[in-house]
């Protein structure tokens, strides 16, 4: 059996080796709203991610994309409302944010596109 040890650091490896697909895979889009904004001061950034990716994953990705260092990731998951649609009970989605901790002086700006 292997120690869990061994499985953080295959995580690792595996986080490292993301290509700029899968990186857009995990990182679906910025959230953007007052609790957010006033979390810039803290250095801090919010995004919706895939419901399936790891701590170090969205660490790589957001590392690749926006060319900045990440402190820390912090993730959670809304679990989907029940509502009725036209009458009948349905599901919204599961969805998956992940509040990411950039180090000091570092900043992403979401108004210009991605090179």
């Amino acid at each position: 059996m292997t120690s869990p040890y061994k499985l953080g650091q295959a995580a690792r490896q595996r986080a490292r080796k993301l290509s700029r697909e899968d990186m857009y895979r995990i990182i679906r889009n910025p959230v953007v709203t007052e609790k957010v904004t006033a979390l810039g001061e803290r250095h801090q950034m919010a995004f919706r991610v895939a419901l399936e990716a790891s701590k170090p994953e969205i660490k790589a990705a957001i590392e690749g994309l926006f060319g900045v260092k990440v402190t820390a990731v912090n993730t959670l998951v809304a679990k989907g409302k029940t509502k009725r649609f036209r009458g009948r009970p349905g599901r919204r989605s599961d969805v998956k944010k992940a509040y990411v901790t950039l180090a000091e002086g570092q900043t992403i700006d979401l108004t210009a596109g991605l090179a």
